[in-house]
């Protein structure tokens, strides 16, 4: 195990040049492993097995990285951790951990999350996070939507991708059927759904799923509901985005689950 005060790893370096990799959904798959990137989601981080920081980041977050004691610590100069990091003013720390999703959905669940077709990094992560805060134990990511591994994502999630259950790959009505047939009953997030979030009444065992915030869900997804549920609007907004809409949903939910 290479420990703080080895030569740093270049941009060159192999070890380097193979993390860097990772940032092609390709290469993740191909070995299994993605990136966490920053001091705060490497803490939360799980299956770390290695840790590239600057000098100054692995004196400064020791307590992070004696948190991973099995993972390989590899000093690196500000340019190779520059092109590890995705981020303008990058915080010295980066981890490789391996992949920890599933591709069965497990049988017991309280409350859980469709990701349909949701194509834009950052919100899938934020919605993941507003999961995680809401109480959820499980986010479906089918085919058709961003990798939960994409960086953007990851930061996005602030840590909550290593608290929840994440399933990826199937289609989505296949998920939704899954869920339905353990007992759960399926709402979808519509702007144009016929039921009022303030008139239905929520209970624990409960699957939402939310949509692209640019093109909504797809019709055949939402028609798999048991019901179609819009958010009221009370000012003059047209619409309320998806991270806002996964919020309100979610915690209205969770307040409801005894």
């Amino acid at each position: 195990m290479q420990r703080p005060g080895a030569t740093p790893h270049t941009t060159r370096t192999p070890r380097v040049i193979a993390a860097r990799k990772l940032h092609r959904r390709r290469d993740r798959d191909d070995a299994g492993l993605f990136l966490v990137e920053g001091p705060q989601a490497v803490r939360e981080a799980r299956g770390v097995v290695e840790l590239f920081g600057t000098a100054e980041a692995l004196d400064r977050y020791a307590a992070t990285v004696a948190a991973h004691p099995h993972a390989r610590v590899s000093p690196v100069t500000e340019d190779a951790l520059a092109v590890l990091a995705e981020t303008v003013n990058p915080q010295g720390l980066v981890a490789v951990c391996r992949q920890l999703h599933v591709t069965e959905i497990p049988d017991a669940t309280r409350l859980a999350v469709v990701l349909a077709g949701i194509a834009d990094p950052g919100n899938a992560g934020t919605v993941l996070r507003t999961a995680d805060a809401a109480g959820a134990d499980l986010v479906v990511f089918p085919e058709g939507t961003v990798d939960p591994y994409n960086g953007k994502c990851v930061r996005a999630s602030a840590g909550s991708l290593f608290h929840l259950t994440v399933v990826r790959g199937g289609e989505p009505l296949a998920a939704v059927e899954t869920l339905r047939a353990a007992g759960l009953r399926v709402l979808a997030a519509d702007a144009d759904g016929e039921t009022l979030l303030d008139d239905l009444r929520l209970h624990a065992g409960t699957v939402w799923i939310f949509g692209s915030e640019a093109h909504g869900l797809d019709p055949r997804v939402a028609a798999a509901a048991d019901a179609r549920v819009r958010i009221p609007i009370y000012g003059k907004a047209e619409s309320l985005n998806l991270a806002a809409a996964a919020a309100i949903c979610l915690y209205a939910t969770a307040r409801s689950v005894d």
